[in-house]
């Protein structure tokens, strides 16, 4: 069986996304890398250690084809991996075992001159405050995995505020021992706004909405997308309008600005989709859990088997998971092939010509996929061939998740999956995971909250997330 060509990894895979049929999942691209190297004879051994700033380490081992014909897709499968890895695990020191030859293209790929200086940039300087480094060594000296986990939220006790900044609208609610009495949900456009109080101003609004239904405040707590190291922001695609003296200024300590207007009370913010994963985790009373929220972007998070979360990135808009060579472009990181431009608001409006739907230009994403909504209810045939695609998509996606994750639940929400879309999304899905995958199809449990469970669970989950000590200063409300 010839597993590959000069120019490219075959793969036949049984489902083509109707309106992107050069669509190439990465979940078969790999196999068929897998496959070629056993073929081989087995290859060559390879590790990457990603290390954090906390001094966790995670290790991923493989194989690669044998020097010679098999360079270039060696080459593209360790930067996609490493790529993945990155996203997934977070890192700003990579050590990579046993190929100095790969470890040479990497750093030069993985640099400030190459074409993944955005991942450079922001694993290093932005996310860990340090220069990226991609190093090399033999196996002796590779180093050991030290992977860290801790608790995550689930304290239920006093009056709290949950809050959810999205790219579209921010999201707050009241609730008062583990029981939502007011919810509020407010639009806004944060990304495009340079100057940082139009953040702070937002934020601060939805809270004293929620406050005014609650005796008084006994702590805060928060989930938006982006980066967050004990509170502090990193990076995230809601700030990026703010130059970067700004950022560092006043974006980079928001939230402790805020925890100080609130009289000090117990404040956590984390990023939305390990939110995401824990409001799951307490709906079904189980770990092992990934949730993936489709909406403005791509929001994962991740809850062990054991019920903790650890200090991985779990950014998966940025993960590739399409292989083709021309891959549609992602505007921010530049590169092709990644997960917001397939599971989000962005691959809607990026579906939309092929189906053959016209729609004004400078019309807003969140509203574009309104419209598409109303016409996938309206039974148009165009429409349902948007979600046919996005299924097929998510199906082999599912399984790429899985070689790096191990979920026994699969919690699915977001924008995008609202409605008779989404039940199409997930039943196409399903028929490319019981087709292709049909062990892991066996394996995951999914997990679709209903509204009240979706605007509900996330509020209690994200403001379960501060503890509160009995002796610490309650701020009433005046």
């Amino acid at each position: 069986m010839v597993l590959f060509s000069q120019s490219k990894m075959n793969i036949a895979p049984q489902f083509r996304p109707v309106l992107d049929p050069e669509f190439v999942p990465a979940s078969l691209w790999n196999r068929a890398f897998a496959a070629a190297v056993r073929a081989s004879g087995g290859g060559e051994p390879l590790a990457l250690a990603l290390e954090r700033s906390d001094g966790s380490v995670s290790v991923f081992r493989t194989h690669v084809l044998p020097a010679g014909p098999g360079d270039r897709f060696n080459l593209r499968y360790a930067e996609r991996l490493l790529k993945f890895l990155l996203w997934q695990k977070g890192g700003w020191r990579v050590t990579v075992g046993g190929n100095p030859r790969l470890a040479d293209w990497l750093r030069s790929v993985y640099s400030a001159a190459g074409p993944r200086a955005f991942d450079y940039e922001f694993m290093g300087e932005r996310v860990y405050g340090r220069a990226m480094a991609i190093e090399s060594t033999q196996f002796d000296a590779f180093p050991e995995e030290r992977e860290t986990s801790a608790p995550l939220g689930r304290h239920l006790n006093g009056f709290r505020i949950g809050f959810d900044l999205g790219a579209s609208d921010r999201k707050c609610a009241a609730v008062a021992d583990g029981k939502v009495v007011f919810s509020d949900e407010v639009p806004w456009n944060p990304s495009a706004q340079a100057d940082p109080q139009y953040h702070f101003d937002g934020i601060h609004d939805s809270l004293r909405r929620a406050a005014a239904h609650l005796p008084r405040v006994d702590a805060i707590g928060g989930s938006a997308a982006g980066v967050y190291v004990n509170n502090e922001v990193r990076v995230g695609s809601l700030y990026r309008s703010v130059p970067r003296a700004e950022f560092d200024r006043r974006v980079r300590r928001l939230f402790f600005e805020l925890q100080d207007a609130w009289g000090g009370v117990p404040f956590e913010v984390v990023n939305d989709g390990e939110v995401t994963a824990l409001a799951g985790s307490m709906a079904l009373g189980d770990g092992a859990v990934l949730g993936v929220a489709m909406g403005s972007s791509l929001a994962a998070g991740y809850v062990t088997p054991a019920g903790a979360i650890t200090g991985w990135l779990n950014e998966l808009a940025f993960v590739p998971v399409d292989y083709r060579e021309n891959a549609p472009v992602d505007e921010w990181s530049g590169d092709g092939g990644v997960g917001a431009q397939y599971f989000s608001q962005q691959a809607v409006n990026r579906l939309l010509a092929p189906a053959g739907i016209d729609l004004p230009k400078d019309m807003p994403l969140a509203v574009k996929l309104e419209q598409v909504q109303k016409l996938a209810a309206a039974g148009d045939a165009r429409a349902m061939r948007i979600y046919d695609t996005i299924g097929v998509y998510f199906g082999y996606t599912i399984a790429l998740y899985a070689d790096f994750y191990d979920p026994r639940n699969l919690l699915v929400l977001g924008r995008v999956l609202t409605g008779e879309g989404g039940d199409r999304i997930l039943s196409v899905a399903r028929q490319v995971l019981r087709a292709e995958f049909p062990d892991l199809a066996e394996r995951i449990r999914y997990h679709i909250p209903d509204e009240t469970e979706k605007r509900h669970g996330q509020a209690i989950a994200a403001a379960s997330l501060p503890a509160i000590q009995t002796q610490e200063k309650k701020h009433a409300i005046s």
